[in-house]
């Protein structure tokens, strides 16, 4: 097992919502100046992220982030909850520097009501141009999984943090 992958398996991210695989790609993932390690805390009341992909000119990606632990860590009758853009044909311009062409669902932040919450964003290789891709009817009980073989999707690259409500006095 490649050590890229030692976190995801520990964080149940590889499991629950991807299967075992060998990276091909690269991000780095900002909440302000943050840099997102896998495992580490991030307040949810931040702005959306900053993506930066290490890939190929001549790549096409796309990206989700979920949250497989909705409503509750216990209970996880909604998971995978989509909480993140999903963006598809993202192409690299240069290295760190990406061009959305198509969002497909606007940006929910982190909002967890109960306990810690594990927020996982996957970046796939695309295989080529999607075409047409289906607007989600709901954000509740997506599956990465399920997206991924439907639109032929290939390795991802993924990276994930926790997140627990804020008490009303920490909130700004």
């Amino acid at each position: 097992m490649a050590a890229s992958v030692d976190p995801l398996v520990v964080g149940r991210v590889i499991g629950d919502v991807l299967d075992m695989f060998v990276p091909t790609a690269t991000m780095s993932v900002y909440y302000g100046s943050k840099q997102v390690t896998n495992g580490c805390d991030i307040k949810p009341s931040i702005n959306p992220p900053k993506v930066a992909i290490d890939g190929l000119p001549d790549q096409l990606y796309t990206l989700v982030m979920t949250d497989p632990d909705a409503p509750s860590p216990s209970e996880p009758s909604m998971r995978e909850w989509v909480h993140c853009r999903v963006h598809v044909e993202i192409s690299v311009l240069q290295p760190a520097t990406a061009l959305l062409r198509k969002e497909l669902l606007a940006y929910m932040g982190p909002r967890p009501q109960v306990g810690i919450h594990r927020y996982i964003l996957v970046l796939f290789q695309q295989k080529g141009p999607l075409g047409a891709v289906q607007q989600l009817a709901s954000r509740a009980n997506f599956s990465t999984r399920f997206f991924a073989d439907h639109l032929n999707l290939g390795l991802p690259a993924t990276v994930y943090f926790n997140a627990q409500k804020e008490p009303i006095s920490r909130r700004r």
